[in-house]
């Protein structure tokens, strides 16, 4: 009888050193995966930024060459730069054709993909400059020469979130 008694608890389980020693090395590698986690998250977000800030600004390109074609009507002193972002998805009618259809520039306007505030349209996620502005002091105005995130962080490569 001793012996089965020895035998049962002999097969009963894990020791405490062996359950405190599990949870250290567990413990230890999530240590080690959470930052890794945190990196990839941000890199997905930048390469977001990065595609939207790219979409957005090809738009705004393609506005001002139809602008120049003469397919949009400007008036005097208009840089042939949108007015706003929201024209780019709205459409503008195209001079050039007989029945004025209209030319679309986007099907969307993306969302700046640092903004946390999501009551926000997509068109004010962005910080606009516009065609008057200096480069190293850019500001909104009568049109919407580039965008740039509001973002006050730096990405992975150094360089601030409102550079880009």
């Amino acid at each position: 009888m001793r012996q089965r008694l020895a035998a049962a608890r002999g097969a009963g389980g894990f020791t405490l050193l062996e359950l405190v020693i599990t949870v250290a090395i567990i413990a230890l590698l999530a240590s080690v995966a959470v930052p890794l986690n945190e990196l990839v998250v941000q890199r997905a977000r930048e390469q977001d930024l990065r595609r939207a800030l790219r979409d957005i600004r090809e738009a705004i390109d393609d506005y001002k060459q139809a602008s120049d074609e003469g397919r949009i009507q400007k008036r005097v002193g208009e840089s042939g730069y949108p007015r706003r972002l929201e024209v780019l998805v709205e459409g503008i009618e195209d001079q050039k054709t007989p029945d004025k259809q209209k030319i679309y520039f986007l099907r969307r306007i993306p969302r700046d993909p640092f903004e946390s505030d999501a009551s926000l349209p997509a068109a004010a996620t962005w910080a606009k400059r516009s065609y008057a502005s200096p480069p190293d002091a850019p500001r909104e105005g009568d049109d919407v020469f580039d965008v740039y995130s509001r973002a006050t962080g730096i990405g992975i490569n150094g360089r601030p979130y409102r550079e880009w």
